[in-house]
């Protein structure tokens, strides 16, 4: 779908989504929170298709994420030019809190995004994986003005 300005909307297939997540190390996780939508910045790495958020047992993150169905989004733009991509997951979540599990993807070498005690990760299942990236097109870009 091409825009009036130049620029052109694609779809992502789930190959190329999953490659968006595998070269991020942030992203937002919208869950559930006292009945109302709540939205967090986290740490994260894509592993075995599943997306991993190191936190602490204790987290309002990992209270909410236990068992539910959750939302992840990354994604990256240029304001300049008004391009760039986004990669939504939307699956169950668990929490994975065995310390021998926590140990192995601690291996992993992601760090939680706030410190805490007591850690943990939120395991979510790319159950459903979204994608679409804006780009501008070869003659927008031309026709840009220098600045």
């Amino acid at each position: 779908m091409s825009a009036p300005d130049g620029r052109l909307l694609k779809v992502l297939d789930d190959d190329e989504c999953h490659r968006m997540l595998a070269r991020s190390v942030i992203g937002r996780l919208a869950y559930t929170e006292g009945a109302l939508p709540a939205i967090q910045p986290v740490h994260f790495t894509l592993y075995q298709d599943r997306v991993l958020i190191p936190t602490s047992a204790g987290s309002k993150v990992a209270a909410a994420s236990r068992g539910a169905v959750v939302a992840f989004e990354v994604d990256d733009f240029d304001p300049e030019n008004r391009t760039g991509w986004n990669v939504t997951v939307v699956g169950p979540a668990q929490v994975v809190s065995a310390p021998a599990d926590v140990a192995v993807l601690n291996r992993l070498g992601v760090a939680a995004w706030a410190p805490g005690d007591d850690p943990c990760y939120i395991a979510i299942e790319t159950t459903l994986v979204r994608g679409r990236r804006i780009v501008a097109l070869p003659s927008a870009v031309e026709a840009a003005p220098a600045g």
